[in-house]
């Protein structure tokens, strides 16, 4: 996979669950969601994008069956994904022991379900001489839900013919990444596809990533992306021979343009949708190999500009969405630049977002909207909510 839209062939999406309903209005912030998502309703938004993509002809895993196949298919996959669950810093040594004990005696189905949605200590039913569980309520979790696994895009990137699991910044999130790869790498199909990984644990994510064009990538450096992280990545990149350029791209390091892809993503082979807000002011830092194990990096200049010349093309062209300030940060906030290409100039977004749908279709993009009032609750839009597994080549 070389683009950010070819033909969409095959997304890896999560329907959102049991874990969105472990959150209140106490934990929510430290599980960075803004609000209390209606979990049905989400549901039934989600069920209407993955109809939406089959009706493209998209082929829809669910990350769900993909990681109970790979605990049924692989046994030891089981003890590692319940051993990255139980935490001993938290729990203790002889808690987190007697907590892997009750999880370890569940069946396949159970067992995945309490690593997506978390257990209480009521609902495992631990008990022992323990302060942890002495001074733990009974509705504390044992085994934190991950209710942001359905923003699938963060979580793992594919680039080419490999897999590249991400280094996620925040702690709320850091057990979905290896999750999700170990349900990758044990799955009967997914697992054929080779993994790589950055050479530091240095924080980097998925929805950072974009895939401008063969061989050139751009990495949002803010809030959820470190430098070390974007510099990890672009190492492994080249190390694989997976890209011969990448654009590291500072942007705000705050909560509403957490990921590069919350302020531009790709809608057509040359052309992005980007927040006006930073469409003037995006820059880049390029990045290429050099030597055995060297860089070569130049910069700061404008975005578009460096990305242009990267993907050998004259220019790369930004869909003008013309709001004033207010309107623009509205929809900005609710994941108006979020889109998911199906195939180039062809893209998927909220329906919400009218007056950059709008902009979109006056420049010649076909845009398919989805509803997106409980999906959008923990900010992300049709592209955090996608993992792409397999895309056409572009021409």
């Amino acid at each position: 996979m070389d683009s950010e839209v070819g033909a969409l062939r095959t997304v890896v999406l999560h329907r959102p669950g049991p874990e969105l309903e472990r959150l209140t209005p106490r934990n929510a912030d430290r599980l960075l969601f803004d609000g209390i998502p209606w979990v049905e309703r989400a549901q039934i938004e989600h069920d209407a994008f993955a109809d939406l993509l089959r009706a493209e002809g998209v082929r829809v895993l669910l990350l769900g069956d993909v990681l109970r196949e790979s605990l049924a298919a692989a046994p030891d996959a089981r003890e590692a994904g319940i051993e990255a669950a139980v935490d001993e810093r938290a729990l203790g040594r002889e808690l987190a022991a007697a907590v892997f004990t009750e999880l370890a005696s569940l069946d396949d189905d159970a067992v995945a379900d309490a690593l997506v949605g978390g257990r209480t200590f009521a609902e495992l039913g631990v008990t022992g001489h323990s302060l942890v569980r002495a001074m733990a309520g009974p509705h504390d979790f044992a085994v934190d839900p991950l209710p942001n696994l359905m923003f699938t895009r963060d979580s793992s990137v594919r680039v080419g013919p490999r897999v590249v699991a991400s280094s996620m910044g925040m702690p709320a999130r850091r057990r979905e990444a290896s999750l999700v790869a170990l349900a990758q790498r044990h799955h009967p199909e997914l697992g054929v596809v080779i993994p790589t990984a950055p050479r530091d644990p240095s924080a980097v994510e998925g929805g950072d990533v974009l895939l401008l064009a063969p061989g050139v990538l751009a990495i949002g450096v803010g809030e959820r992306t470190s430098p070390a992280g974007a510099e990890s990545f672009a190492r492994a990149m080249f190390a694989d021979g997976l890209a011969h350029t990448v654009l590291a791209v500072p942007i705000t390091q705050r909560r509403a343009t957490m990921h590069l892809d919350t302020v531009a993503t790709m809608v057509d082979v040359d052309t992005m949708v980007i927040y006006p807000g930073v469409l003037e002011g995006l820059e880049a830092w390029t990045v290429r190999p050099e030597g055995p194990s060297g860089l070569r990096i130049t910069g700061p200049e404008p975005f578009r500009p460096a990305a242009a010349r990267a993907m050998g093309i004259d220019t790369l062209r930004a869909v003008d969405t013309g709001l004033e300030s207010v309107a623009a940060e509205r929809e900005q906030w609710d994941d108006g630049n979020n889109t998911l290409a199906v195939a180039p100039g062809r893209v998927v977004a909220y329906e919400r977002n009218t007056t950059t749908n709008a902009r979109l279709e006056a420049a010649g993009i076909e845009v398919l909207t989805i509803a997106g009032f409980e999906l959008g609750s923990g900010r992300g839009g049709p592209r955090c909510l996608s993992c792409p597994w397999e895309r056409a080549p572009v021409e």
